[in-house]
């Protein structure tokens, strides 16, 4: 059957820009296994601690690269981990700034999105970090493989007719989550991890191409009969949201994968939504970290940063957007998918 909501891309993940395809793999709950592919340990839902290091007044190289600006990309297995380990232990630190844990967010995003293509770095890189964090990061980085295979390699040359706007803050998306979940059932992390994966949560302003729009990317008939109240509203869609999948038989015993599925026909889609709702469920400073993810559309010349403020009525030629101010500040880097 065909999906009745279509997904925009999943930039946060990818800095894809196709329409979404059938995968051939079956729905169903999938453990991550680990880096190098043996079992993993369950996760200490207590905080990483702190080398001495990253305890002192100033903050790691990796962090203060991304306060200044964009972080910068790992060209190492070494320098992702770092990176990594940075980007984790930050999120976790009771007492991080606000500025902190968007930096955190972005330099987590940055790793992922440099090492989700290159599994040949996964050994050196789990070699390299910490035991407590093998699982979240295994996870993260098989929920990005998951929609690299759905979207295949986009090589495009312009960018999105699109506008990118500051989201609700992360305390104010949780409430509506949650408000939804009391009401309809669907546990809040998965309606956290479609917001992610459809518009950055709210960061993207724009259409599928079968006119889907809004936070949580609803195409008008669907939302006719689902919606309540203004589409573009965060509380409206995610009510909305869980109202469709809880129709769709999301809090049925063994028919959450279908939901999802119906949400989006992709078994690709189902997997990497699932991994990132799980790893909040087990992670909370997660949510806080997926909340600061940019929005980042693959082209041709690898992954471009689209900053808030970004708004095109018409799609763009990427030679000229880079030959812009905006443009030149967030030039793409290497991490096109194989």
């Amino acid at each position: 059957m065909r999906p009745l909501l279509l997904l925009l891309v999943s930039c946060l993940l990818l800095g894809c820009a196709t329409q979404p395809r059938a995968a051939d793999s079956e729905a169903g709950e999938t453990d991550a296994g680990s880096l190098a592919g043996e079992e993993l340990p369950s996760e200490s839902p207590t905080p990483t601690a702190q080398p001495e290091e990253e305890r002192t007044a100033e903050p790691p190289r990796e962090l203060r690269r991304a306060l200044a600006g964009t972080p910068a990309v790992a060209e190492t297995p070494r320098q992702v981990a770092r990176q990594l380990r940075v980007a984790e232990t930050t999120l976790a630190r009771p007492g991080a700034t606000p500025e902190e844990l968007a930096a955190a967010g972005h330099l987590q995003q940055v790793a992922y999105l440099e090492l989700g293509p290159r599994p040949g770095w996964d050994d050196r890189v789990r070699e390299l970090l910490p035991a407590s964090l093998h699982r979240v990061v295994a996870e993260n980085v098989a929920s990005r493989r998951e929609f690299l295979r759905l979207h295949g390699n986009a090589r495009l040359r312009e960018l999105p007719a699109w506008r990118i706007v500051e989201p609700a803050p992360p305390a104010e998306l949780r409430d509506h989550y949650r408000a939804a979940e009391r009401r309809f059932g669907v546990e809040w992390e998965y309606l956290a991890a479609i917001n992610l994966v459809e518009t950055g949560m709210g960061r993207i302003r724009g259409y599928s191409s079968a006119g889907a729009r809004g936070p949580m990317q609803f195409i008008p008939e669907t939302w006719a009969r689902y919606g309540r109240g203004d589409i573009d509203d965060p509380r409206d869609a995610i009510m909305a949201a869980a109202r469709y999948l809880s129709a769709r038989g999301f809090t049925e015993p063994g028919r959450r994968a279908d939901a999802l599925y119906a949400y989006n026909n992709a078994r690709t889609y189902v997997r990497g939504v699932t991994l990132l709702a799980e790893i909040i469920k087990r992670r909370p400073t997660a949510y806080v970290g997926y909340h600061h993810w940019q929005v980042y559309y693959q082209t041709a010349r690898g992954a471009v940063l689209l900053p808030q403020g970004y708004a095109e009525r018409e799609r763009v030629p990427l030679a000229r957007w880079l030959r812009t101010d905006v443009g030149r500040s967030g030039l793409p880097f290497r991490a096109v998918p194989r």
